[in-house]
């Protein structure tokens, strides 16, 4: 791996946000982004691959314990968030509440 693939990996990663919105009054909003010293990161496994996921401190709150998974099957792809936090969410599992 050369110097900007390196640099890149250590501060880029999956963030996972929530934001106000959806159908259950809170949403998550997954994209690409890089972190900084404000940012909580934790390290994900898979497939003996670490990659990170990127958590600002307000959406920490309603996320803490929760279950980020990506599945990749017949009925499509994508990522998961089983949030035990949650008291409801809406059918498509795109929202929640607290």
């Amino acid at each position: 791996m050369d110097d900007i693939e390196e640099g890149a990996s250590k501060h880029g990663g999956l963030r996972l946000k929530v934001e106000g919105g959806g159908c259950s009054g809170f949403q998550y909003v997954l994209s690409f982004d890089i972190w900084d010293d404000s940012d909580i990161v934790f390290w994900a496994d898979k497939d003996d691959e670490k990659f990170p996921i990127i958590v600002d401190k307000r959406s920490f709150l309603y996320v803490a314990g929760s279950e980020v998974n990506y599945t990749d099957g017949l009925m499509g792809s994508g990522v998961t968030v089983e949030n035990p936090k949650a008291n409801s969410t809406c059918g498509c599992g795109e929202s929640f509440s607290v």
